[in-house]
C-alpha cells in the first residue's frame, strides 16, 4: 500500500511539473529561469520548436505544402535580443500560382511584471515585406516589449504549391530544449533524402507510412423528363475518394546542443544538423514519370535549358559592335590580352546590384543598357562575350558559403555563378562583379570547396574552388633603438592576391586620417607619418604600403639591460586556438606566406647580452612551417621570420598538432632580445 502511494504521488508530479508546449501555455518557471541549466553561457534557448510539413490536396490547385512552425524562445541576456527577430524567405517567382505566403501568423512575448505573467501581442506595425529579388522576399517580424528575462512564442504557416521542401535544420548557435518533427509526402513524389554527414549532431529520424486521401468533386446537371413532370434542370455534386500512402519521417528530440561558434569557421551552417530533402520525380498513376534530379548530368540540363541561364549565353546582338572595337587588333591568338579586356570591360559597364543568382535577373541585354545585374547577368554575360572572343569558357555553378555545400544532385543548392576559361588545359576562374577580383582571385563568399562547369552539351564537371597560389605580405622593417626606450623607423608592406584585395577592400573609402587611425590601433603608443599606398586600383600590380613610426615604451629596462621585442607592434602576441579540442575545422581560405625582414640598429653605448635562437617549425611536413633567423651583424640585428600555410583546412583529427606548431610560433615572435650597457 505504502508504494502504491509512492507512485500515485510521484505520478501527480510529474503531471504538475510538465511542460505544456501548447501555444500560449508559458509557464512562470520558464519565465522566472535566469540562464540555461546545461549551457549557463548562452544569451537564449529554443525551449520548444515544432515543425510539421504535410501536403494537402486542393480541387483546381492540386498538393499544397503546408510548412507549420511553432517557436517558443527564452531570452537570458540583451545579447540574446536578435532572437527577437524572425525573418521568413518565401518564394513569389513570376507566376502568382508558384508563390509563397504566410498564414495564420500569431506571436505574443510574455513577462512577469507585478509577480504576475503579462503578454504582448506582435502587431501589424511589427511586421515587414521586404524585396530580396525578382524570385524571394522576406517576411520580417520583430517582437514587443523584449526584456531580459522574456519568452517569445509564435506559431505561422508557409503555404506553397512548390513541392521542393526547404533544408530542415536540427541545430541552431543556441540550445533547443525540445524538438518535434513530422514530414508526410505523397507517394507521388520521390525525394532523396541525406543528413549532413558534416555535423557533430546527427539526430535519429523514425520512417513511417501512413494513409491520405484524395477528394474530388465534380457536378451534374440533370433535365426532368415527362414522368418527372418534365423541363426541370437539376444539378447534384458527385464526390470521388482516392487513398494513397504518404511517406512520414519524424522524429522527437530533446536536449540538442548548439553549434559551436569557433574562430575560423567561415559558415557554420555547413556543420549544422539538417537533413537536405531534394525532388528525384514525380510519378502519378496512368501518367509517364518525370525525373527531375536524379543525377548532376539531369540537373545541369535542365538548367542549361532554361532560357535565364542558357539563353542568355546565346545573345551577342547586344555587345558585339562594342566588342569588336575593343579587340580590333588583338590577335586571336593572344588569350591573355583578349581575356583581359573583356573582363576588365565588363566590371566598368555593369555593377553588381548585390543579388545573388546563377541564372540572369534583368536578362544579360537590359543588364548591360541599364548598366546593372546580378550575379548570373554579369558572369553569364562575361562567359558570352569570352566565346564570342575564340575563348574556352563556360559558366561555373557555386554555392556561396552562406548557401551551404550541395551534397546531393540539386538545382536549389546553387546560388551563384562564375565564369571559366580552359587555357591549354589550366582553368582560370574569373568573377566580374567586384571591382578588385582578378584571374583565381574570386570574392571569399564564393571559395566553398567545389563549384560545378556546365559545358554546352550538358556534360558537368567538378571544379576545385580552394587557391593553389599563395597569398603573400613581405615586410621589410626598419628598427633604431635609443636609450630613451622608444624605437623609430620604416615599415614596407607588399601584398599580392587575397591579402591585396583584403586590403583594397578594407581601406577603399579611407582618407589619409584615416588609414593612419586603423593603422595605429590596437600597437601601443605609437604614431605613424609618411603613409603611402601605392596600386590600390591597379588589381594587376601588389600592394606597396610604407610609413614611418614612432613607437614610445618598445622597451623595457629591467637593472640597466634593454628588453625588446623584434617584431615590435607587428607580432602575434596571442594564440587564437585556445581550447583542448575542435569541433569544426580551421578554414584559413587560401594558402598564405608571411615574410619579415627586420634590421634592428642597437642604441649606442650598448651591446648584445643574448639572442633568440634560430628555429625552424613545421606542421605535418610541409603543410605549415615557421623560421626564424637572427643574426648579429655588427650594429645591427638582423632577422628573417617566415610564416607559410599551405594547407587552408585544418582538421579537428590535427588540431591538437596545428594548435602546438602555432603556439610555438607566437612564443617565438614575443621572445626578447636583451641588450646590457658596455
Amino acid at each position: 500500500m505504502k508504494k502504491l502511494v509512492i507512485i500515485a504521488i510521484l505520478i501527480i508530479a510529474q503531471t504538475v511539473t510538465a511542460q505544456n508546449y501548447k501555444f500560449g501555455k508559458v509557464s512562470e518557471a520558464e519565465l522566472l529561469e535566469k540562464s540555461h541549466p546545461d549551457y549557463p553561457e548562452a544569451n537564449a534557448a529554443i525551449l520548444y520548436s515544432k515543425q510539421k510539413i504535410a501536403f494537402d490536396y486542393q480541387q483546381g490547385k492540386g498538393f499544397i505544402q503546408n510548412n507549420e512552425i511553432h517557436q517558443r524562445i527564452k531570452i537570458y541576456t540583451k545579447e540574446g535580443f536578435d532572437y527577437a527577430t524572425k525573418a521568413i524567405s518565401l518564394y513569389v517567382g513570376v507566376r502568382s500560382t508558384s508563390r509563397e505566403e504566410v498564414m495564420g501568423l500569431k506571436a505574443y512575448t510574455y513577462n512577469i511584471e507585478g509577480g504576475k505573467i503579462v503578454k504582448d501581442k506582435l502587431k501589424n506595425d511589427g511586421i515587414f515585406e521586404e524585396e530580396t529579388n525578382k524570385f524571394r522576399s522576406t517576411t520580417k517580424f520583430t517582437m514587443p516589449n523584449i526584456k531580459e528575462g522574456c519568452v517569445i512564442e509564435f506559431v505561422y504557416t508557409v503555404q506553397s504549391q512548390l513541392l521542393g521542401i526547404d533544408d530542415i535544420t536540427f541545430q541552431q548557435l543556441i540550445p533547443i530544449n525540445r524538438m518535434e518533427f513530422k514530414i508526410a509526402t505523397p507517394e507521388y513524389f520521390k525525394y532523396s533524402k541525406v543528413l549532413n554527414p558534416r555535423a557533430s549532431f546527427i539526430p535519429t529520424l523514425e520512417e513511417t507510412k501512413e494513409r491520405g486521401q484524395i477528394t474530388i468533386t465534380s457536378k451534374t446537371r440533370s433535365i426532368g423528363g415527362v414522368a418527372q413532370g418534365g423541363g426541370g434542370v437539376s444539378t447534384s455534386n458527385n464526390s470521388r475518394t482516392t487513398d494513397y500512402q504518404a511517406d512520414v519521417i519524424m522524429a522527437n528530440i530533446d536536449n540538442i546542443p548548439p553549434l559551436k561558434d569557433e574562430d575560423y569557421v567561415d559558415n557554420l551552417s555547413n556543420y549544422q544538423a539538417k537533413l537536405i530533402m531534394e525532388l528525384e520525380q514525380i510519378a502519378y498513376p496512368s501518367e509517364p514519370i518525370k525525373y527531375l534530379s536524379t543525377t548532376w548530368e539531369k540537373v545541369t540540363k535542365t538548367i542549361y535549358d532554361d532560357s535565364d541561364f542558357g539563353d542568355q549565353l546565346k545573345k551577342k546582338n547586344y555587345y558585339k559592335d562594342d566588342l569588336d572595337a575593343l579587340l580590333s587588333g588583338v590577335p586571336e591568338n593572344d588569350i591573355q590580352q583578349r581575356a583581359s579586356l573583356i573582363f576588365n570591360h565588363v566590371k566598368s559597364k555593369v555593377k553588381w546590384n548585390e543579388y545573388y543568382g546563377y541564372s540572369a535577373d534583368e536578362g544579360v541585354a537590359k543588364a548591360y543598357k541599364q548598366g546593372s545585374g546580378n550575379s548570373g547577368d554579369i558572369n553569364l554575360m562575361l562567359t558570352s562575350m569570352l566565346r564570342y572572343a575564340g575563348l574556352d569558357a563556360n559558366p561555373v555553378l557555386i554555392s556561396t558559403k552562406s548557401n551551404g555545400i550541395p551534397l546531393i544532385p540539386t538545382r536549389t543548392g546553387y546560388n551563384y555563378v562564375i565564369s571559366a576559361i580552359n587555357v591549354d588545359g589550366t582553368i582560370i576562374l574569373l568573377d566580374a562583379t567586384r571591382k578588385f577580383t582578378t584571374a583565381n582571385i574570386l570574392p571569399t563568399n564564393t571559395l566553398n570547396w567545389l563549384g560545378r562547369l556546365i559545358k554546352e552539351d550538358g556534360s558537368s564537371a567538378m571544379i576545385d574552388l580552394i587557391p593553389k597560389t599563395s597569398s603573400k605580405e613581405s615586410i621589410t622593417f626598419n628598427v633604431k633603438l635609443s636609450s630613451d626606450l622608444t624605437a623609430s623607423g620604416k615599415v614596407r608592406h607588399q601584398y599580392t592576391n587575397y591579402q591585396a584585395k583584403n586590403i583594397r577592400n578594407k581601406f577603399e573609402n579611407f582618407n589619409d586620417d584615416e588609414l593612419i587611425e586603423s593603422l595605429e590601433k590596437d600597437k601601443g603608443e605609437i604614431e605613424i607619418s609618411e603613409l603611402k599606398l601605392d596600386n590600390m586600383n591597379d588589381v594587376n600590380k601588389p600592394i606597396n604600403e610604407s610609413y614611418s613610426y614612432v613607437l614610445n615604451n618598445a622597451m623595457e629596462d629591467i637593472g640597466g639591460n634593454l628588453y625588446v621585442t623584434p617584431l615590435l607592434f607587428l607580432a602575434d602576441e596571442e594564440n587564437p586556438f585556445k581550447e583542448d579540442t575542435r569541433v569544426y575545422p580551421i578554414d584559413f581560405v587560401y594558402p598564405v606566406a608571411d615574410k619579415y625582414m627586420v634590421n634592428m640598429m642597437i642604441p649606442e653605448g650598448y651591446a648584445v647580452e643574448s639572442l633568440p635562437e634560430s628555429v625552424k617549425y613545421q606542421f605535418n611536413g610541409k603543410d605549415g612551417e615557421f623560421t626564424y633567423l637572427a643574426k648579429l651583424n655588427g650594429n645591427f640585428i638582423q632577422f628573417i621570420v617566415s610564416l607559410d600555410l599551405n594547407k587552408t583546412l585544418i582538421l579537428p583529427t590535427e588540431y591538437e598538432q596545428f594548435k602546438e606548431f602555432y603556439q610555438l610560433m607566437i612564443e617565438k615572435q614575443t621572445e626578447q632580445v636583451v641588450l646590457k650597457k658596455i
